[in-house]
């Protein structure tokens, strides 16, 4: 349903500060299957901006080792999917570690929300949510 207080309202890009930079992109692009959009900056300035594959974003700093950095993670985001055991499989493949494997519950709402969900950390210990709702 739109958004009627910001137009055009949807999600643009996550962003994550990454103290192990190089392991979370080839996560994210060879595991995970983003694409490059856009890079820049050297060294701990360097940044990468990756394609979930709907035209929404994943984007990662290389900053992840200063101390203000270590606790801006973001709690998790999640990543809608039409296979949630794919994805799962696929980012354990791909070096992640499990936090939850895929099951299917109901979120307690009103209404009821049916969905099947997974989480795995990624490279920087991120809490990454693979998301199908099921009709």
């Amino acid at each position: 349903m739109p958004n009627t207080k910001i137009p055009g309202a949807g999600s643009h890009h996550f962003a994550i500060s990454s103290a192990h930079y190089e392991e979370s992109v080839k996560f994210y692009t060879e595991g995970l299957g983003m694409k490059i959009v856009a890079e820049w900056g050297e060294n701990e300035g360097r940044g990468i901006l990756l394609d979930i594959g709907d035209g929404s974003h994943v984007e990662i700093f290389a900053n992840g080792n200063t101390e203000a950095q270590k606790n801006e993670k973001i709690v998790h985001f999640a990543i809608t999917t039409t296979d949630t055991d794919l994805a799962f499989n696929n980012a354990i493949a791909a070096g992640a570690r499990e936090q939850m494997p895929p099951t299917s519950l109901d979120i307690p709402a009103d209404p009821p929300i049916s969905v099947r969900i997974a989480f795995v950390y990624g490279p920087d210990n991120e809490l990454v949510e693979f998301f199908k709702t099921v009709k």
